[in-house]
């Protein structure tokens, strides 16, 4: 069913339209890390050896937003698995939550260059790169935050529970890559340490909705006993 207008609920394929350009955003980006990885020159008397390992720093960097982007896309996959409809507002924050994403192969490849610059180039260079990847955090969970309250656009028959605990660690995640964003400033390889683990993190499983039974009278998600449903039943004489 579509409904024209602002506040308006698209229901059945148009989440499955939303996943499918998300999907080919998060592919197209993951697939650009790659081309910062540029053949090396040789010197004269250099090897291809030497030369092939002296781009470390560009791999490290491709193996971080890798495992960023890939990570990101699973939970954007499992998020859809609980949102089923869709209007204008939630477009509108995946569609700045899928902008952020596409950007962080730039701040990626700076990271490769300058990594090993200067004090000033490497603390310039993680501030960039962990402050795209906090933006991007804080879009990821206004789009489950917004989907999810009052289950506007969530499953119905969703545990409260689950929502809870999927929702803490979300807003968890983005504060901890704040942490990251700051620490930056102070302290970048510290930083890149955090966004590594912050990526190792999420890509443990997720809670699983089996665990939670839903009951719609029962607001964590669990059935009330059946003594105290017989005894709010009129006795009949």
């Amino acid at each position: 069913m579509n409904l024209d207008g602002g506040g308006s609920l698209n229901r059945d394929d148009d989440t499955t339209r939303i996943e499918t350009f998300s999907d080919g955003v998060f592919a197209i980006a993951i697939t650009l890390l790659v081309l910062e990885i540029r053949v090396p020159e040789i010197e004269e008397g250099g090897s291809l050896f030497g030369a092939l390992f002296g781009l470390w720093p560009s791999y490290l960097a491709f193996a971080l937003s890798f495992l960023v982007i890939g990570t990101m896309w699973a939970n954007h996959h499992n998020r859809f698995r609980y949102i089923a409809r869709s209007d204008h507002i939630l477009l509108f924050v995946n569609t700045l939550l899928l902008m952020f994403m596409a950007f962080i192969p730039f701040p990626t490849a700076l990271l490769a260059e300058y990594g090993l610059g200067s004090a000033d180039e490497r603390m310039a260079a993680a501030v960039l790169y962990s402050g795209t990847l906090a933006v991007t955090a804080v879009f990821f969970t206004l789009l489950w935050l917004y989907a999810a309250t009052n289950r506007r656009l969530v499953n119905r028959d969703l545990s409260p529970h689950l929502l809870r605990v999927m929702t803490r660690r979300y807003v968890f995640g983005v504060l901890l890559y704040a942490v990251a964003f700051a620490l930056a400033f102070v302290a970048p390889v510290a930083s890149l340490a955090l966004i590594a683990g912050l990526a190792l993190l999420f890509v443990l499983p997720e809670p699983d909705e089996r665990r939670y039974p839903n009951d719609p009278g029962n607001e964590d998600g669990e059935s009330a006993p059946e003594d105290a449903q017989s005894a709010e039943r009129p006795c009949k004489g």
